[in-house]
C-alpha cells in the first residue's frame, strides 16, 4: 500500500465501469460527479479509499466509484465503516447514506458514530422521501406531506439532520445543495480534510417522488433571499443585494436590514467556536421564516476515536505482550459439556 497518494489522477480514474442507474434529473448524479472531482483534485489514492453504504438510492454509490466499497444492509453503514476505519486507520473511509437509511432504522448507528468522532466522512443525501421503495414519507418529510404511506398528510414532525448531528457532538457539520456544484465541491473538500467525523447533509432532488422539495433554494429568482451562505469570520448577510442580515434579539434570531442596524449587531459566523450553541441556533433556521444556511456550521478538533483505540492497543501490548487467541479463549471460567 502506497504511503503517499499518487499524482496525476483524474476524475475518470474514479469512475467505475458500471452503468449509473439513477433517474434522469436525480440529484445523486451531481453528488457523485462533485465527489469524484474532489478526490481527483486531492490526489486521493484509490487503494486507500473506501465507500460504505446501506440501502436506498444513494447506497448504489460504491458501485460507481473505482475504489474499494462495501454495500451493507439498511442503516448499518456507519457500523461497518467504523470497523473498517478501526481495523486500518490509514484508510480514507466515506459513508454514503440517505435520510431514511441514516435517520430511521440507522438512527442508533448514526448517532454513536458522530459522538465517538470516528474518522469517517458521512454524506447524507436528503430528498425528504423514500425513493427506492417508491415514495413513502421519510424521517425528514415535512409535516403534512402526502405520500403513498401518508395519503392524508404526514402527522410526524420532521427530523433535522444538522440539529441531530450537533446534538450528538459531531466535530464537523455542513450543508450543501445538489444544484450549486461549486459550493458542493467546496463543502465536500472541507469534509475530506477534517480529522474525525465529518457530516455533510446534501439537499438532493428526487425528480420522481418529491420534485421541487427544495425549490426555495434552487429558484434563481428567489434563491438569494432564501439561502444564507456561511463564511467563517464574516457577518451573516444575504439577499439579492446583500441587504439583509441576522442578529440576536435577546435569545431570538431575527432578520434585519443591514443599513438600519449597526454592523456590530450582526452575528459573525465562527465555525471553530468550541461552544456549539450558535451552530445549533443556525441549524434551527428554516424557510420560510429564515433563509436556510448552507456551508460549514461547525469545524472543531477533538481526539479521534481510532487514535485513542490504537493508543490503548499499543499500551496493552507493551504491558502484556501481543497475546494469544487460544489463551484468550481458555482464560477465566470454562465449562465442559458432556
Amino acid at each position: 500500500m502506497s504511503a503517499t497518494p499518487p499524482t496525476g489522477v483524474t476524475v475518470k480514474d474514479f469512475k467505475s465501469d458500471q452503468q449509473v442507474k439513477w433517474c434522469p434529473g436525480c440529484g445523486d448524479h451531481s453528488i457523485l460527479t462533485q465527489l469524484q472531482k474532489v478526490l481527483a483534485a486531492n490526489g486521493a489514492d484509490r487503494d486507500r479509499t473506501v465507500f460504505v453504504s446501506g440501502i436506498g438510492c444513494s447506497s448504489r454509490f460504491p458501485y460507481y466509484m473505482e475504489t474499494y466499497g462495501f454495500h451493507g444492509i439498511h442503516g448499518r453503514a456507519p457500523a461497518v465503516a467504523t470497523g473498517v476505519k478501526c481495523a486500518n486507520p490509514e484508510l480514507d473511509v466515506w459513508v454514503v447514506t440517505g435520510d431514511g437509511d441514516a435517520l430511521s432504522i440507522g438512527g442508533n448507528h448514526f448517532l454513536h458514530t458522530l459522538r465517538r468522532n470516528v474518522g469517517l466522512k458521512v454524506v447524507l443525501f436528503n430528498n425528504r422521501i423514500y425513493g427506492l421503495t417508491k415514495g413513502q414519507y421519510s424521517p425528514t418529510s415535512e409535516f403534512g406531506t402526502r405520500t403513498r404511506s401518508s395519503p392524508q398528510g404526514s402527522i410526524d414532525h420532521p427530523m433535522h439532520p444538522i440539529s441531530v448531528a450537533i446534538g450528538a457532538e459531531v466535530t464537523f457539520v455542513a450543508r450543501a445543495i445538489d444544484t450549486d456544484v461549486q459550493h458542493l465541491q467546496y463543502v465536500l473538500k472541507r469534509a475530506s480534510e477534517h480529522r474525525g467525523t465529518a457530516f455533510v447533509e446534501v439537499y438532493q432532488n428526487c425528480q420522481v417522488f418529491n420534485p421541487g422539495a427544495f425549490g426555495f433554494a434552487t429558484d434563481r429568482t428567489a434563491k438569494a433571499d432564501n439561502v444564507l451562505y456561511l463564511e467563517h469570520g464574516q457577518p451573516l448577510i444575504f439577499g439579492k443585494n446583500r441587504e439583509k442580515g441576522i442578529r440576536l434579539n435577546g435569545d431570538l434570531l431575527e432578520v434585519v436590514p443591514v443599513d438600519k442596524v449597526p454592523r456590530d449587531d450582526l452575528i459573525i459566523h465562527d465555525e471553530r467556536n468550541p461552544d456549539p450553541s450558535m451552530a445549533f441556533r443556525l441549524a434551527r433556521m428554516h424557510y420560510p421564516d429564515f433563509p436556510e444556511p448552507m456551508g460549514v456550521f461547525l469545524a472543531q478538533q477533538k481526539p479521534v476515536y481510532e487514535d485513542l483505540l490504537m493508543e490503548q492497543i499499543h499500551a496493552a501490548r507493551a504491558k502484556s505482550g501481543p497475546g494469544q487467541l487460544a489463551a484468550l479463549f481458555a482464560a477465566g471460567e470454562t465449562w465442559t459439556v458432556e
